[in-house]
């Protein structure tokens, strides 16, 4: 197997590539991990807490942000120090299979999420605040590995076929939980009128929770290519040492980020408009679940055509990366997620744009009202956007930062896309508190896409 040379500064590169396999491998990654955000933070997990295990779903969404902001706020502060020992080490692996392993612990203790019972809502929380920690730290150091894997006029297409194949282990996770393993509690039967795998109860909501030990599982399994067949950077010197030469270098590199003003500008909008997108996503089905009333067959069947949108978004978004550029990638992709969620906050159970619709029969199939398709049609736009928007963004960080401390700069990244994540979801959890109200809260999505818009403007290549 071909291995990676050691780095070198500059703009060269190194002297060859590995092979196919340990290229598509790498890209397994993506699909390993998607089905953490899929099912737990988004289209599953997420909403069957806020409706069910929460008192109520405006309280649910409210601690459901509180959680995600304290998760967040600890990448921020550790993801440019652990970036800059990585880079000081030259591993990449170990701090993976680390930073894994806490997602799977925490992923699997989700079980334990039962309706209708306060006393394991804070063990609940804590139990997604490690898994969101380990899953976000472990992406940190995998995209640490991208500028090794193929010539420089090939990331973007590598990282939205990352993305696209994340989507689509995303979709095939979802399809597995609402096809076989998450029921009705009406009915007893799941979306392909099946009895539920494993004698799962849908009274005690069994087929929501499983979506945490699933998770866990599908992690280890498809992870393993990675491990066993994409090479990783040589090790250069000890932990000890690495320590302290990334802390001295990442001093060095903070001190210079004023006089990169490009660098500085996009991390700075990265700040901004990932915290929309990671609130968007976070509350998504919470919202949808406190607007329409969906439970988790209804709003896992959203999820499944969301994650078909993002697919073949993140897909066409990667090959217009190398072809346009990252940056008019992104910018499209804000402009995009401007109108669906301002589009989305106009619409609601019974009405379009101000319009009174009627709302779906009783026993009408998935998504018979009018509200509900559109609601769906702008989600597709949301899914559509999403991809393209964090894939560029990746290549765009690669074609900016020095290619010897990339590690470092992915740490930067995440701090950037972290240090303010807790804003988003603790506005969304607070103004939905004051005003009693779901739709007040996402109302704080339009002023991050478009102050990340504004600054992305000023960023040059």
């Amino acid at each position: 197997m071909t291995v990676i040379a050691p780095e070198v500064t500059g703009a060269q590169a190194p002297r060859e590539y590995p092979r196919r396999a340990a290229v598509i491998s790498w890209i397994f990654f993506d699909w390993a991990a998607q089905p953490y955000f899929t099912l737990i933070t988004t289209f599953v997990f997420a909403p069957y807490f806020a409706s069910f295990v929460a008192p109520d779903p405006a309280q649910g969404q409210a601690l459901w942000g509180f959680a995600t902001a304290a998760a967040g706020l600890a990448i921020a502060l550790l993801s440019p120090v652990l970036g800059a020992i990585a880079d000081a080490s030259g591993r990449r692996k170990p701090w993976i299979a680390g930073f894994g392993a806490l997602l799977v612990i925490g992923a699997s203790l989700m079980w334990i999420g039962k309706p209708g019972d306060p006393g394991v809502i804070p063990p609940l929380l804590l139990a997604y605040a490690i898994a969101s920690i380990g899953v976000e730290f472990a992406t940190v150091f995998n995209n640490a590995m991208m500028p090794t894997l193929v010539p420089p006029d090939r990331i973007g297409r590598l990282s939205g076929t990352g993305w696209a194949t994340g989507y689509i282990g995303g979709i095939l996770s979802l399809v597995l939980v609402l096809g076989f393993l998450a029921a009705s509690p009406d009915t007893g039967r799941t979306l392909f009128g099946l009895a539920p795998l494993f004698g799962l109860d849908p009274v005690s909501h069994q087929g929501d929770r499983i979506t945490g030990p699933l998770t866990a599982v599908w992690f280890v399994i498809f992870v393993l290519p990675m491990f066993l067949l994409t090479p990783d950077y040589p090790a250069r010197r000890p932990i000890r040492a690495a320590l302290r030469e990334g802390l001295s270098g990442l001093r060095r590199t903070l001190g210079e980020l004023p006089k990169q003003k490009s660098l500085a500008t996009f991390l700075l909008a990265n700040m901004i408009y990932t915290d929309g997108l990671v609130s968007l996503f976070a509350f998504g089905g919470i919202y949808a679940a406190g607007t329409f009333g969906w439970r988790t067959i209804q709003i896992g069947s959203f999820g499944i055509l969301l994650a078909i949108a993002g697919t073949f978004g993140a897909w066409l978004g990667g090959r217009l990366d190398d072809r346009l550029g990252p940056k008019r990638v992104v910018a499209g992709s804000l402009l995009i997620l401007l109108f669906a969620v301002g589009a989305i906050l106009l619409v609601d159970k019974d009405s379009i744009l101000f319009v009174e619709v009627g709302p779906p029969a009783p026993g009408a199939p998935l998504f018979s009202g009018a509200a509900e398709r559109a609601y769906l049609m702008l989600g597709c736009l949301i899914g559509a956007a999403g991809g393209p928007l964090q894939a560029a963004s990746r290549t765009l960080l690669i074609r900016l930062a020095p290619r010897d401390r990339i590690a470092q700069y992915f740490g930067l990244f995440a701090l950037t896309g972290k240090v303010t994540s807790f804003i988003g979801p603790l506005l969304i959890g607070a103004i939905t508190v004051l005003a009693a109200s779901q739709k007040a809260g996402m109302v704080v999505l339009v002023v991050f896409f478009a102050a990340g818009l504004v600054l992305l403007a000023r960023v040059r290549e």
